[in-house]
């Protein structure tokens, strides 16, 4: 499954200590000779500061106790370095680990920043001392230390640029600490940013909400209430559009978060549409899956395409996470992958059959006949299925469904009122853009 391994195109858009999630992954899974990661990990480790990581993975590589002299010269530079920062950021450090000087900042930074100066002599080199320590922390992997230092700096900041670019810091940090609460915090933060920003070029804003998505798959894919904010926001139209020009490799995420989401949303039938148009650029077997079901309405293909996404996540290392309970280890995506599935092309399979064989059903869900009537009568069940089971002929036998015409008004009333506003928002940056100029 290799072929479907994403990590070539990931990876140019994540920090590079965000890419050693991704091959611990893929050595875990074994999808690439073990010597290939391994490589792989080195080169990456040899633009950080974790030198000693390096040289227990060079030592683990090539089966031997010693280690290139340039690393060994790196160590040495890197911890006089180190000490140096240390020393520069040392008087502001000090004055925040002081619990009862940190009471005397206040929510102004030209206060706190003439306050420093004035009653502790700390100033701007203090200040991006601070920032150059906090960064150095971070490239050393101490990402705690790394996280409190950058939202510490951001207090006294004062450039947007700088102030951007400590916020990217603190989501990594958050992110490879597994602080998926914080995580999320940051993330919509920077969305604000990035969105209300003025930025050199519409490339470089373009260019952030690329990196943003790629970096939020690591929390939406961890945190409880992900798989809804995801289609948030990948599904609005300047990511969505930012995913069809640059990345459409990321409409695996938002196919998936679509197929696992408990309640159906008005934006899927528009996403078939763009599953369409990306289908010459980016498609795998996700995206090929809802082309059967919602195109063609290929069952057969649909059903063959299943048994590939099910690969397909076990091999992602995003929709591919186990948890482990007791003996037993198993993908929770994985399994309400698959049950959802079901359910579309069933769905689908009964809106143009109003009497259908047991057995026939049973292998377009590849599912054997027991195991296919049972998971029909726990749909009937649970209100899922306007339908009843004749156990003589071995058929599902639907019920009519008139559509409710009040319901459908709301829908459109609803849809008509979100395209109006996105009509007058485009309105109104146009006017602002020509204002600007």
């Amino acid at each position: 499954m290799a072929e479907y391994d994403l990590t070539p195109r990931m990876a140019p858009n994540l920090d590079r200590h965000l890419v050693f999630p991704l091959l611990e992954f893929l050595q875990e899974r074994q999808m690439y000779p073990d010597e290939q990661i391994l490589k792989s990990k080195i080169e990456l480790l040899n633009k950080t500061n974790m030198v000693d990581y390096a040289m227990d993975i060079h030592k683990s590589l090539y089966h031997t106790e010693d280690v290139p002299q340039d690393m060994v010269d790196r160590r040495v530079e890197v911890v006089a370095r180190l000490k140096a920062l240390e020393e520069s950021a040392a008087p502001l450090v000090n004055f925040l680990q002081n619990a009862a000087a940190f009471q005397e900042l206040k929510a102004d930074r030209q206060y706190n920043l003439q306050m420093l100066n004035d009653r502790y002599q700390i100033g701007p080199e203090q200040i991006e001392a601070l920032y150059q320590y906090a960064k150095f922390q971070f490239e050393c992997g101490n990402y705690s230390g790394a996280a409190d230092y950058l939202y510490q700096y951001r207090a006294l900041c004062t450039n947007s640029d700088r102030n951007l670019s400590a916020l990217w810091g603190k989501l990594a940090a958050e992110i490879l600490m597994q602080n998926w609460d914080i995580a999320l915090e940051e993330l919509n933060r920077l969305k604000e940013i990035i969105d209300s920003k003025s930025f050199s070029s519409p490339m470089n804003q373009v260019q952030n909400r690329i990196w943003l998505m790629h970096w939020s798959l690591f929390i939406f894919f961890n945190h409880d209430n992900g798989r809804t904010q995801i289609i948030d926001l990948f599904n609005q139209d300047k990511y969505l559009n930012a995913i069809q020009t640059h990345a459409p490799h990321l409409v695996r995420y938002l196919a998936t978060a679509f197929i696992v989401n408990k309640r159906r949303r008005p934006q899927f039938k528009d996403f078939i549409k763009v599953i369409q148009q990306e289908q010459h650029s980016y498609k795998d077997p996700i995206t090929e899956f809802l082309t059967c079901v919602y195109v063609n309405y290929d069952f057969d293909g649909a059903q063959k395409k299943m048994r590939e996404c099910e690969e397909v996540i076990l091999n992602d290392p995003f929709l591919g996470k186990r948890v482990e309970e007791g003996n037993f280890s198993t993908v929770p995506l994985r399994d309400e992958f698959l049950e959802n599935a079901r359910l579309f092309i069933f769905e689908t399979y009964c809106r143009i059959h109003q009497r259908i064989d047991m057995g026939v059903l049973a292998e377009k869900l590849n599912l054997n006949y027991e195991e296919a009537e049972r998971w029909i009568v726990n749909l009937i069940r649970s209100s899922k299925l306007d339908a009843k089971i004749d156990s003589e002929s071995g058929t599902v036998i639907m019920e009519p469904n008139h559509p409710n015409v009040y319901e459908q008004l709301i829908d459109h009333t609803k849809a008509l009122s979100g395209r109006t506003y996105k009509l007058v928002g485009q309105i109104l940056e146009h006017a602002q853009a020509q204002i600007a100029r």
